[in-house]
């Protein structure tokens, strides 16, 4: 089982942080390896359905997340129901000073694939969490309103 866990702070109010985190036509502004985002459902809430195509191991690969909590500006969850790798996610946003703090979790089995090499899986997971987040931050702060 890998776990990851990243924390960094947005000088953005928790409102604007949540709401460009949760807009998934914006994950590849953000997230090196996603190609798109799209929303299933008709509203992103708890029990909502949306689907991401990545890029892994030189393919695109397409998986299907349930949204199992979201509470506006504080909390978004998911999980991947079907696609090449099964993982859990959450974000967790909390007001600090003028900013939000994020704290991120992703967590997965890597499959039968990768179990041999779980280390260098969670290493690599570990390094793309915290570029993505880098440059959510500095797209974030950089934005004028």
């Amino acid at each position: 089982m890998v776990r990851v866990e990243h924390e960094v702070t947005i000088n953005r109010p928790p409102g604007e942080v949540f709401a460009y985190l949760t807009d998934l036509e914006k994950l590849p502004e953000w997230q090196a390896t996603a190609i798109s985002g799209r929303l299933e459902s008709d509203r992103l809430e708890t029990g909502a359905t949306a689907v991401e195509v990545r890029r892994f191991l030189g393919r695109e690969m397409e998986s299907t997340i349930h949204v199992t909590d979201m509470e506006p500006d504080r909390r978004f969850a998911g999980e991947v129901v079907s696609g090449p790798l099964e993982y859990r996610f959450s974000h967790q946003l909390e007001p600090e000073g003028d900013g939000t703090k994020v704290m991120f979790t992703i967590e997965g089995d890597p499959g039968r694939y990768f179990s041999l090499s779980e280390p260098v899986v969670e290493r690599q997971v570990r390094r793309q969490v915290a570029d993505d987040f880098r440059t959510l931050k500095l797209l974030l702060e950089t934005q004028t309103n």
